[in-house]
């Protein structure tokens, strides 16, 4: 009886523990500026001379970007929060701590050309931390190719922002670049932890999803 009462009182500090870190996570990805270890891709170039029609263009294309970070984080906070396997969690936490360099990134380019963040980050994030409760609920192979299914969703979504910006924006450019192929090693380490092909219906509503999000994003 004492055993079953002492593994209860333990899971339970685990879960407030969780749910601690959970909420540092919201406050330093909504409230504070992110950091990175990694150097900023494209810092050494030269800034380019943009016209303002080009950096309003660039501006709103890393708004976008810097909000697919923020519900990034959301994403792998909740998932992580429910993941049921130890080695899938520290997946999750260590793709989250990469996609932090990503908000840094995207965070000071929209300084750069300045423009502002999304107004709406506080509804991205918590709509992105539910959903990443949801799939880690799931279980671990729907949870991590729900992760897989998300990264190849935003590869695709890097490479059209890099048909769409201004080819001497080479600073942007270099940034996004990275942050694709940041995304596709997330996408393999996800299918190689056991990660399951979503169906059909699930991958267009990601992507209906995805669609509202972006071009919201764009303007506000």
């Amino acid at each position: 009886m004492y055993a079953q009462f002492y593994q209860y009182e333990v899971r339970t500090m685990i879960n407030i523990d969780k749910l601690i870190i959970g909420f540092d996570g919201a406050l330093r990805t909504l409230l504070t500026s992110a950091q990175t270890l990694r150097s900023v891709p494209g810092s050494e170039l030269p800034e380019a001379e943009l016209t303002d029609i080009e950096k309003r263009l660039s501006s709103a294309l890393m708004r976008v970007n810097h909000v697919g970070e923020v519900c990034a984080q959301a994403l792998y906070q909740g998932q992580g929060l429910t993941a049921r396997n130890e080695a899938v969690q520290q997946t999750l936490m260590q793709a989250a701590r990469e996609e932090t360099e990503h908000l840094a990134w995207t965070e000071r380019r929209i300084a750069e050309l300045g423009g502002r963040k999304s107004l709406l980050n506080p509804l991205w994030y918590g709509g992105s931390f539910a959903i990443g409760v949801v799939a880690g609920m799931l279980g671990d192979k729907w949870n991590l190719g729900f992760l897989a299914e998300t990264e190849h969703q935003v590869g695709a979504h890097l490479a059209g922002h890099l048909q769409l910006l201004p080819k001497n924006d080479e600073k942007s450019r270099a940034i996004v670049t990275q942050m694709k192929i940041d995304e596709a090693s997330h996408a393999t380490m996800a299918l190689s932890y056991g990660g399951a092909e979503l169906p059909l219906p699930v991958k267009f509503t990601m992507k209906l999803g995805s669609k509202v999000m972006t071009q919201t994003a764009y303007w506000v």
